[in-house]
């Protein structure tokens, strides 16, 4: 497996390890709909959590959250529209990025809850 992939498993592993703590029950992870991907799918007070993990090994570009594009939001509420409609969810949806950056040995996590709206 190639570095930048086996970082990405290992973001996303931390994302669902730092969400199950804070409260949220895991639904699914990495449900594809066509070409979108939804990374984590939770909930949380009836709320179901969108989050799109974006993981990297250095800032020196910006910060993980920063790569989360127009089109990317536009793959995401498609994929949402499908996995509602598929599992005849009715919560408020809500759409959140975990940005996971390393610093020397250790992981970084920031939960940017609401990063996003769909439009």
């Amino acid at each position: 497996m190639a570095a930048h992939n086996e970082l990405g498993r290992i973001g996303e592993e931390l994302a669902v390890e730092y969400l199950e703590q804070n409260g949220y029950k895991i639904l699914d992870t990495n449900w594809t709909y066509q070409k979108a991907e939804i990374d984590i799918i939770a909930t949380k007070e009836n709320i179901l959590a969108i989050v799109e993990v974006k993981t990297r090994s250095r800032l020196d570009f910006g910060s993980p959250q920063d790569f989360v594009d127009s089109k990317k939001i536009q793959l995401l509420v498609k994929a949402v529209n499908a996995y509602i409609n598929y599992r005849e969810i009715d919560f408020e949806i809500r759409f959140d990025i975990i940005g996971i950056h390393k610093n020397k040995e250790s992981f970084v996590i920031e939960h940017l809850i609401d990063a996003f709206y769909h439009f």
